[in-house]
């Protein structure tokens, strides 16, 4: 490997561990040879492939966010009309698992009595009866406790609701999806890429653990081209997902746009690392 600027690399790696970048250039190495490079590879190569993967996870979490704060809030108005006060989220009839739902409140409990948000420290000082480690005590409203969910907490929830329920249609229709199984398995994995990407880990040439299903009814345009089960556990698929949901709940978030400025300026990317089709950009989806 050539080092164009040597005192461009030292900087790098004085700041970003050898075992996070080395993966940015497995598929450099000459096969022929033990450890060799390629000819002609540089440096500057692996620096402009660590900033676009940077740039792409500052932009992937923004979006998220957008997803996130509104998924609570549907999630919030839509199962508060299922009973006459805000403890909905204890009323175990409304789950399909007994069981997980004990463990969701236990964890909702949890997260709610360790926050520093002022209205949990404030409702916790206010009613003495409340007991973080039992089902029972003086338990908030929903509209309060709910605000302390983690994304994975709020996505395992609505898993667990009830499939006949109105409500979790709603919450699905109101992403633009017909489909509540088909929301779920969105919400899921664009929780596990939340946490990818919170943890500040690599998306380049990353696979994941669950794949992105393609929707069977849809409000807004989808993709053209069906994605292969390989392509579907990739980025790509996710990215899509999530600029899908954007568009539905706040179009005006810019996300389609900050991806495509994104890919424009670093042209030399092979995008096929995060499985992006050939001509993905004329899908659409992102025109």
């Amino acid at each position: 490997m050539t080092f164009l600027d040597k005192e461009a690399a030292v900087a790098l790696f004085s700041r970003v561990n050898y075992s996070r970048l080395k993966y940015y250039w497995t598929d450099l190495i000459d096969k022929n040879s033990a450890n060799d490079f390629k000819n002609g590879v540089s440096f500057s190569t692996i620096i402009e492939r660590y900033v676009f993967d940077h740039n792409l996870r500052v932009i992937l979490f923004d979006a998220i966010d957008t997803i996130e704060v509104a998924f609570r809030a549907k999630i919030i108005n839509h199962m508060s009309k299922t009973a006459e006060n805000g403890l909905w989220y204890l009323d175990s009839s409304l789950f399909e698992d007994a069981q997980r739902h004990q463990t969701f409140v236990l964890e909702l409990k949890y997260e709610f009595a360790r926050s520093t948000e002022p209205f949990a420290k404030k409702y916790i000082s206010e009613h003495h009866e409340w007991d973080s480690k039992s089902l029972c005590g003086n338990n908030p409203e929903a509209w309060l406790i709910i605000e302390a969910a983690t994304f994975g907490m709020l996505s395992k929830m609505y898993k667990n609701l009830k499939s006949q329920l109105p409500q979790r249609a709603s919450i699905a229709n109101d992403f633009g999806l017909f489909s509540s199984k088909d929301f779920s398995n969105w919400i899921e994995v664009i929780s596990l890429m939340r946490n990818i990407v919170a943890h500040h880990s690599r998306l380049w040439n990353r696979s994941l653990g669950k794949k992105i299903i393609d929707p069977k009814g849809k409000r807004f345009t989808w993709l053209n081209r069906e994605l292969s089960d390989i392509q579907k556990k990739k980025p790509y698929s996710v990215i899509c997902a999530i600029a899908y949901l954007c568009k539905a709940v706040y179009p005006e978030q810019g996300f389609t746009k900050s991806i495509k400025q994104l890919c424009s300026i670093h042209p030399e990317i092979p995008l096929e690392r995060y499985g992006f089709p050939v001509g993905w950009e004329q899908e659409p989806l992102w025109r």
